[in-house]
């Protein structure tokens, strides 16, 4: 099958190669000293865990062969490697979304190579609405399980040919999220006295760009999902496949409109500004946690 470019325009029309993503992580491994056991991914606005590293090397994401570049306001397109809390970690300053265009392979294209870094554990963080009632805007959502809505409708990165170089055919995946780094998070949250803003539930990511409608809202409700966004779960796919440990935070940014007499409307300004007022928890928190993997 036909390699991908690492141009914006084309990369979204094939699958890669395994000699790809090994000639990235070779090139990674050659402009770093660090070797990152641990990978975090940061979504909207969350981008403030890569500034607390130390012995910093930084990336640009249009300097590294083959890697795709973000296009979304609060993701700067940064790959930072460094220390925290004493840990080699490397971080996403910026993630990739099925709705910037790319396709769902491109969008997972980082994790492979993480895989091939030689990392062990995965980080993901997000900005989510909140679909569970007891919610509030603030929150931290931990993430047990997941809703992958796009998977649903054919558009799973583990779709096409399996390279057994990277895992099985047929991943199982009820057990996503690192049943270990949740309690490991809940005791940190406990410690942080971030446990009152701290809840535990599904996940459930749409394509995107638009927000939920109400009868969507009201639609995953009773499909059980707590928190709704446009990411995460094909990058949790693939770090899975490839065998490495998952752990996964929501901040909840707003509030879903279930009531057609509300005149409130979800805006990605919002989603940014609650953002900014929590970041500092959410970052000591993984600070912490980071310490304890």
């Amino acid at each position: 099958m036909e390699a991908a470019s690492s141009s914006s325009s084309s990369s979204s029309l094939c699958r890669y190669s395994y000699e790809e993503y090994r000639e990235t992580a070779d090139w990674l491994l050659a402009h770093t000293e660090q070797r990152p056991k641990v990978a975090i991914i940061c979504g909207s606005g969350l981008g403030g865990l890569a500034d607390l590293l130390t012995d910093k090397t930084v990336v640009p994401y249009k300097d590294i062969p083959h890697f795709p570049t973000s296009t979304v306001s609060g993701h700067a397109g940064q790959l930072v490697f460094g220390k925290l809390q004493g840990r080699q970690c490397v971080c996403m300053k910026g993630r990739f979304h099925f709705y910037e265009g790319y396709n769902i392979h491109t969008v997972t294209y980082p994790v492979r190579v993480f895989y091939l870094l030689g990392v062990e554990a995965l980080i993901v963080t997000n900005a989510a609405g909140g679909l569970n009632d007891s919610y509030d805007v603030g929150d931290i959502m931990l993430i047990k399980d997941h809703i992958n809505m796009p998977g649903f409708a054919g558009q799973n990165p583990l779709c096409g040919h399996n390279d057994e170089r990277f895992g099985v055919r047929f991943p199982c995946m009820s057990d996503a999220y690192d049943r270990e780094l949740r309690t490991l998070a809940k005791q940190t949250a406990e410690e942080q006295n971030c446990g009152s803003f701290m809840q535990e539930g599904v996940y459930c990511m749409l394509a995107g760009p638009t927000y939920e409608t109400i009868a969507e809202c009201r639609a995953l409700q009773m499909l059980g999902a707590d928190a709704v966004g446009m990411s995460t779960v094909p990058e949790v796919v693939v770090a899975r496949h490839c065998g490495l440990r998952v752990l996964g935070l929501s901040l909840i940014t707003n509030k879903v409109v279930t009531d057609y007499e509300s005149s409130e409307k979800a805006n990605h300004e919002e989603v940014l500004k609650t953002t900014e007022l929590r970041t500092q928890d959410l970052q000591k928190l993984v600070s912490q946690l980071i310490t304890k993997i």
